[in-house]
């Protein structure tokens, strides 16, 4: 699969990604701003955005000489302002008795590591231009327990890369025992392809290869659910929107307590993602270049119906069935061979298909509705009334209409009640049924066909959907 995605000529190479799409799609000054870690956060929040809590800033040397390093909290993220792929980062867990603050892999810093690391910061050493920089200090994101199993020491980061108002494409990162605790590929971590429209993850690539679970815990990578899906892709919309730039990676940590938080915007999000996903990026940019997309909603959408269905599909392939939603769109097939299509609910709890009065007419059957209110029978009753119904054979009376094919008798919390059935066919996601509904009084309806179980047996319902 690798060797086939190398060759794809939809593949989006460095120099495509930086002349086509990144000098194309903002101004300099936009990118300089997305560069800029501490005027981002301040764009963001004021967009009404949720960004990590800031702790502290250090510009310069007449700062770091007058900083009181004792007020730091015992658990933080120190970062460089203008860093690049995670370089420079220090990230603590706590402070111990003995004043030195806890790191990953079991290691500590004291006051003086805390302080080297700052000042190689100043100096510009993880610096996207390598200029002089300022460092930071904000809160420390707390991994989601959804991720406890899949992560190592460190709070993995979902990427999704944005364009035109539209998600491209999405990948989370777990950090790793190699990787220092940290989320970055480069470093060791794993990138986790992920399905646009169900939020749940697909292939995965660790150093170069494609894996299936996690090393050294074994655990299965593929079909990991992302909480906040949806509102993940809400935030990276609005996130470019804000920031000015029409194609922009925007990295978002999932914080046990306050949800998905931005982590920071990324003006040159790297080209791995397309491994994780095992798609070409180039393909999926220009489907969506030059479409107007007026709200965040639509984005969305968008994004959904272009690039999902990865997950869904597998599942139609392995069970050899069809997925559908609780709300579908089905083509039905009246006497007259009059096609009628509408949105049907999809009810699992429901033996037997519905349809209401008004639905049986224009299929055709409005003598059997007619003939059917004649006996004037309630519409709920007692079981005792119900079975006393049948012992007078009232369901023999019924079937001498044409077009009632049986009777259909219902107990629920409601009550029972003795309803007649009518032959309908009908199409749902490509498969056409031919069946017997029971028919209901418009007003009992939010829907004018509810299928039951008996009619969904070539489907898997996904209630997500």
């Amino acid at each position: 699969m690798l060797s086939f995605l190398k060759k794809s000529k939809g593949v989006l190479g460095m120099n495509a990604r930086n002349l086509d799409f990144i000098r194309l799609g903002g101004s300099k000054r936009a990118r300089k701003l997305v560069d800029d870690k501490l005027r981002t956060k301040q764009l963001l929040k004021k967009a009404g955005l949720p960004v990590a809590k800031k702790i502290a800033v250090i510009r310069d040397r007449n700062q770091f000489y007058n900083f009181d390093w004792n007020s730091l909290t015992p658990s933080f993220a120190l970062k460089p302002n203008r860093g690049l792929g995670g370089e420079g980062i220090m990230v603590t867990f706590g402070r111990k008795k003995n004043g030195k603050w806890v790191l990953p892999l079991d290691r500590e810093a004291d006051i003086e590591d805390i302080k080297l690391r700052v000042s190689n910061i100043l100096d510009g050493d993880y610096s996207i231009t390598t200029s002089p920089d300022a460092a930071f200090f904000e809160e420390r994101i707390k991994i989601h327990p959804a991720f406890k199993l899949y992560s190592y020491k460190g709070v993995p980061d979902i990427r999704i890369i944005v364009y035109n108002k539209v998600p491209i494409m999405a990948m989370l990162r777990l950090p790793t025992k190699e990787s220092n605790g940290k989320a970055n590929l480069h470093a060791g971590g794993i990138g986790v392809g992920i399905d646009i429209k169900t939020g749940i993850t697909t292939n995965a690539t660790y150093k170069h290869r494609m894996i299936e679970v996690i090393p050294e815990k074994k655990f299965p990578i593929r079909g990991i659910k992302i909480p906040y899906w949806d509102q993940m892709l809400e935030i990276a919309i609005e996130s470019q929107i804000a920031c000015g730039l029409n194609y922009v990676g925007v990295d978002i940590a999932l914080d046990r307590e306050r949800g998905p938080i931005i982590l920071e915007l990324n003006a040159r999000p790297g080209l791995e993602i397309q491994v994780a996903n095992l798609a070409p990026l180039k393909d999926r940019l220009l489907r969506v270049k030059g479409l107007k997309i007026n709200t965040t909603k639509r984005g969305i959408n968008v994004s959904k119906e272009l690039f999902g269905g990865e997950i869904e599909q597998e599942i139609e392939e392995i069970s050899g069935k069809q997925v559908v939603g609780i709300i579908e769109d089905v083509r039905l097939i009246a006497k007259d061979k009059k096609i009628i299509e509408l949105k049907a609910k999809i009810d699992t709890g429901a033996g037997v298909t519905s349809i209401d009065e008004d639905l049986a007419a224009a299929l055709g059957l409005e003598s059997a509705v007619n003939y059917y209110a004649s006996f004037n029978l309630p519409e709920t009753m007692s079981v005792a009334e119900m079975d006393e119904l049948s012992k007078q054979k009232l369901w023999k009376q019924l079937e001498k209409h044409p077009d009632i094919t049986s009777v259909i008798k219902t107990v629920s919390s409601h009550g029972a009640s003795y309803r007649m059935g009518v032959p309908i066919k009908f199409v749902l996601s490509g498969v056409e049924i031919n069946s017997t509904a029971s028919v209901i009084k418009r007003q009992d309806m939010k829907y004018p066909i509810i299928i039951g179980r008996r009619d969904l047996k070539r489907f898997l319902v996904d209630p997500s959907k």
